[in-house]
């Protein structure tokens, strides 16, 4: 597995006091969701942003990355890859919250698709519980052939999360979604949650809306401006 890099965007005022990781999908590299942090940069002006690029290179996409091989064949390549790819991606973290530095609390991570299962699985593993998390078009992944009750056992911390899908995801389907905030509520880990109409695998404004709110409330910042 490579080492982990991807590009950053620096806090609008010049101060960082948060950090919001931004995890790309499947195919995808950092810079697809480095953008967020722009977005988001009025909402969060003390935050910085990192989008690291997955370590490996994405055999169905040459020119892409992936956190771990995905081919939709075999259910038991979900928990294998998360728990693969887990151990580089936990130590990036902490070297991005040492670069600042920061505390372990003020951390966020923001996943989409792949991405977002990797942000799940970790930020509920964590030693502190990050900020928040959200999972863009993504889905919980449990351990191979268990329930609700595995992650209830495994989870280390209850951070906040949001889960944001739509519901003509023809990638992820919304039912994955519907388990995902299901199996989360049964493991007794709270979401919140928002379904974009007729949106498919993907980020519309009001779910970048919603993701800058939940960040801003999570950093206990005003809930008022842009995005």
């Amino acid at each position: 597995m490579a080492a982990i890099d991807g590009p950053r965007l620096a806090p609008k005022s010049g101060t960082p006091k948060q950090l919001v990781v931004l995890l790309h999908g499947l195919g995808a590299d950092g810079n697809d969701l480095i953008e967020l942090g722009g977005q988001w940069r009025d909402r969060l002006p003390d935050a910085a942003f990192v989008a690291p690029h997955a370590p490996d290179p994405c055999g169905n996409v040459p020119m892409g990355r992936e956190w771990f091989p995905l081919t939709l064949t075999d259910p038991r390549e979900f928990w294998r890859g998360v728990t693969y790819a887990a151990p580089g991606l936990d130590a990036f973290l902490d070297q991005e919250l040492a670069r600042y530095p920061l505390p372990a609390s003020k951390l966020a991570l923001v996943g989409f698709s792949q991405g977002a299962m990797m942000a799940i699985h970790i930020g509920l593993r964590r030693q502190t519980a990050p900020a928040a998390i959200i999972g863009y078009s993504g889905l919980l992944v449990l351990e191979d052939r268990q329930g609700p009750e595995s992650l209830r056992n495994s989870a280390r911390t209850k951070p906040p999360i949001l889960l944001v899908h739509g519901d003509r995801d023809d990638v992820v389907p919304v039912e994955m979604f519907f388990f995902s905030k299901e199996a989360l509520g049964a493991a007794e880990i709270p979401c919140q949650w928002h379904l974009s109409a007729g949106l498919a695998h993907g980020i519309d404004d009001e779910a970048l809306r919603q993701g800058g709110l939940f960040l801003a409330q999570a950093f206990d910042l005003p809930s008022s401006g842009k995005i």
